[in-house]
């Protein structure tokens, strides 16, 4: 339990600050609300933690074994990335949404922590940080539930930011605005994974 602390403050320091998730919740909660948001929430924060343990379990083993899938999968992941960064900037008013403009399902949120850059530097991060060979087991758990609850606090936070702002986003040149910024912010957010990718295979 020494490193309850530690995870705790790892988990705040990377739940919380700017990336494709939060991006993504804070959009949906400007453009579809708290409540219809709230499988996109739920996908995030439990399909992260699931893949946290499934990395820590076993998965990353196969990925060090076969390079060529990591960088696969990242690549699907930055393309995906930047295909809903253009999807988010085409967002339009919400009475007059099309079906391309749907909030993420449980699902498609959970399934995208796969392809999120940045949830792959926090899982492998979390686990080469905090845990050894004597406690592994125990120690991934607690991982699992540290983030779990305070990594649902910190992207909850976003979600309702999103939503506050809505009253603020009251015709369609403001909305739009805000989409195309969250957009472009989006894309930022995928940048240095990109860079990283073209100079280690440059």
């Amino acid at each position: 339990m020494e490193l309850l602390i530690p995870i705790i403050i790892f988990c705040f320091a990377t739940s919380i600050s700017p990336g494709p998730n939060n991006i993504m919740l804070m959009t949906s909660g400007v453009n579809h609300g708290i409540v219809k948001s709230i499988p996109h929430l739920l996908g995030i924060n439990i399909g992260f933690p699931a893949m946290v343990a499934a990395i820590g379990f076993g998965l990353g083993n196969l990925f060090i074994a076969f390079p060529q899938a990591y960088l696969v999968i990242k690549v699907f992941g930055i393309t995906y990335l930047l295909y809903l960064a253009w999807k988010i900037a085409r967002s339009s008013m919400p009475n007059v949404r099309v079906e391309s403009d749907e909030p993420l399902t449980f699902i498609q949120a959970a399934l995208f922590q796969w392809v999120n850059p940045k949830a792959w530097v926090m899982a492998v991060g979390a686990i080469a940080s905090f845990t050894t060979s004597e406690k592994m087991v125990s120690q991934i758990l607690l991982i699992v539930a540290t983030y779990l609850i305070v990594g649902g606090m910190c992207i909850a936070v976003w979600l309702c930011a999103g939503a506050a702002m809505k009253r603020f986003l009251q015709n369609e040149k403001q909305l739009k605005i805000f989409n195309i910024v969250m957009a472009l912010l989006l894309v930022v957010s995928v940048v240095p994974m990109a860079l990283v990718e073209i100079n280690v295979h440059a």
